[in-house]
């Protein structure tokens, strides 16, 4: 069985240039008691020559200030990491590492540290209208749930990893949606179609969608068509085109059970000996039974005085 198989998505770069490591970090609640205790050394230390006449005033003053000024150095460094972020770390501009432990961090006091949410995320696409593998315009959207799995790679191979995702979801949607027809009776040889094989297609929107986003570390944790109609010009075609499938199954159901019926009732009468019947009347009475059982309308009873011969 042959079923359309959607190209592979162009790969943005063979091989990242940065991937997140860990930064150096250590306990801010440590550390941060020990600015404090070199804050108040200094303030002691500033004002040790008001208590005791032997220390310089200026010395005091200068070297309290110094270590005060050191003690407040430290506290730059300290950083707040929440639950589900990370902090990437630059000094001078270059990528240091990441850091996703959560609670008060500490590291470098001259470096740059900016937030990424690891959070998992929900993009949901605007309803857009596309031509299916056959060519008839259908209007799709989907909804897809990602999440950054490398802080590196969204922050710096990309300019803004929320915007990619959007417009590279979009353009898998497309795709994908090009690629099959909506319906299966216009599958060729019983491919798939988006109406009737939607879990299927959906994972292979996740794998484009996937591939599409390396390049900004995001991972596609799953995708589902959240809306699937064809387009208002031609909807009502399609309409009268599905009840008019529908009714043909409808009636080849119904002709296949009152065969069957027919042909029990003829080998009921036989086994039985209820009547004889030549091959005439036979071809009479199962004419009549499926104008009965197949007729959409109440059958209307003649009662024949005569013979079928008279």
């Amino acid at each position: 069985m042959s079923e359309p198989i959607a190209p592979a998505a162009p790969a943005y770069r063979e091989a990242p240039q940065y991937r997140e490591t860990t930064a150096k970090s250590r306990d801010g609640i440590a550390v941060l008691l020990a600015a404090l205790l070199v804050v108040l050394v200094g303030g002691a230390v500033a004002a040790a020559p008001l208590l005791l006449d032997a220390v310089p005033l200026v010395a005091g003053l200068v070297l309290g200030g110094v270590i005060a000024v050191v003690g407040l150095f430290l506290m730059l460094g300290l950083t707040m990491v929440a639950p589900n972020e990370a902090r990437v770390v630059q000094l001078f501009g270059r990528y240091v590492g990441s850091v996703r432990t959560d609670g008060l961090r500490w590291v470098n006091p001259l470096t740059e540290r900016n937030a990424v949410s690891t959070r998992i995320r929900n993009h949901e696409t605007s309803v857009m209208k596309v031509n299916d593998a056959s060519g008839s315009p259908i209007e799709i959207a989907a909804v897809v749930v990602w999440q950054v799995e490398d802080t590196a790679r969204a922050t710096f191979e990309v300019d803004d990893f929320v915007e990619f995702v959007s417009i590279q979801t979009e353009a898998a949607v497309r795709h994908i949606a090009g690629h099959y027809p909506y319906d299966s009776y216009e599958a060729p040889g019983g491919a798939l179609s988006l109406r009737d094989n939607a879990d299927t297609i959906t994972e292979r929107l996740s794998e484009e969608v996937g591939q599409r986003v390396d390049a900004a570390g995001v991972r596609i944790v799953e995708s589902r068509f959240t809306h699937l109609a064809y387009a208002p010009e031609i909807a009502q075609a399609m309409l009268q085109r599905q009840q008019a499938g529908a009714l043909i199954a409808a009636r080849a159901e119904i002709v296949e059970g009152a065969v069957g019926m027919v042909d029990r009732a003829l080998a009921r009468l036989s086994e039985e000996h209820v009547v004889e019947l030549d091959e005439e009347r036979k071809a009479t009475m199962v004419s009549n039974l499926l104008v009965v059982l197949c007729s959409d309308r109440p059958a209307s009873p003649v009662v024949n005085t005569g013979t079928l011969y008279q």
